[in-house]
């Protein structure tokens, strides 16, 4: 879905037949200007797909951006002003406000565990544990608190986790079958597997045939040793049960990466608001 089609669907379904709480109480050609304000301290995210909402339903709008997505902010700082019909402002004001408070959250919680592993190589992954319709979203408030973006669906990158694996009738299938597709249907598709104790991980060593191993539910001790026995011929991937209080250990372990669902689905939202500036 564009941008466009994201922000027309979202109006339509906020806005539906009319906003009669304007349309009853402004006269339709009065301008007016608001300002957004920061109320607590976090990451800022969510500042461009604010101004594509404005301008979606005023190109003429003027959009002053004070702070950018990324921008470290703090409470009483303010983001952007906007000058408008005041329509205009009324219309997009809980879009761009729901936006960019889920935006920021992530952003802020990402960020979080970004610098607890800072000092270490591993990256953090979010995953696709998404709200319909709004990943991509979400997933680039991941990039601009730091972390790194996983697969975006089920179609750019193939993973053989459990049940795959289990219906196919396992590992050494599982990669067999899987390369012959890709190979069959000309898709350069990079592939992780799942493993679930150390023993799998022996095992996937053996066949090769992927480009990364992912070391699910792992201790960080069980972490470390699987980090040795692979010694950098696959790409290593943590997940299943990381938390900010042991991510660090999970890190120090030596993999790869770290994928987090949590970023995105325990984040709590910014808390913003959009004030009229009155002259």
């Amino acid at each position: 879905m564009t941008t466009q089609a994201f922000i027309a669907a979202a109006l339509q379904e906020d806005v539906g037949n009319g906003d009669y709480s304007t349309l009853a109480s402004i006269a339709e050609e009065a301008r007016g200007k608001a300002v957004l304000k920061i109320k607590e301290d976090g990451v800022l995210a969510g500042v461009t797909l604010a101004q594509e909402i404005f301008h979606f339903l005023e190109p003429e709008a003027e959009f002053t951006i004070y702070k950018n997505d990324g921008d470290h902010v703090k409470n009483g700082d303010v983001a952007f002003e906007v000058s408008a019909r005041i329509h205009t402002i009324l219309k997009a004001e809980r879009l761009s406000l729901n936006c960019m408070q889920r935006m920021s959250g992530i952003a802020t919680l990402t960020n979080v565990y970004v610098e607890k592993i800072k000092d270490y190589n591993t990256k953090v992954l979010d995953t696709r544990k998404t709200t319909p319709l709004f990943r991509a979203y979400e997933k680039e408030a991941v990039q601009i608190g730091g972390g790194t973006n996983h697969r975006m669906g089920l179609y750019d990158m193939v993973m053989l986790k459990d049940n795959h694996i289990d219906f196919c009738g396992g590992i050494e299938k599982a990669i067999a079958k899987t390369n012959e597709y890709l190979l069959s249907h000309s898709l350069p598709l990079e592939i992780v597997i799942e493993a679930r104790s150390i023993d799998d991980v022996k095992r996937i060593i053996a066949v090769g045939g992927v480009h990364r191993i992912l070391l699910d539910n792992f201790t960080p001790a069980e972490i470390e040793e699987a980090v040795k026995l692979i010694g950098g011929k696959f790409q290593t991937e943590a997940s299943g049960g990381i938390s900010l209080e042991n991510v660090a250990d999970y890190a120090k372990a030596g993999v790869d990466f770290v994928s987090v669902g949590a970023i995105i689905h325990h984040a709590v939202s910014m808390d913003l608001s959009l004030k009229a500036q009155l002259v």
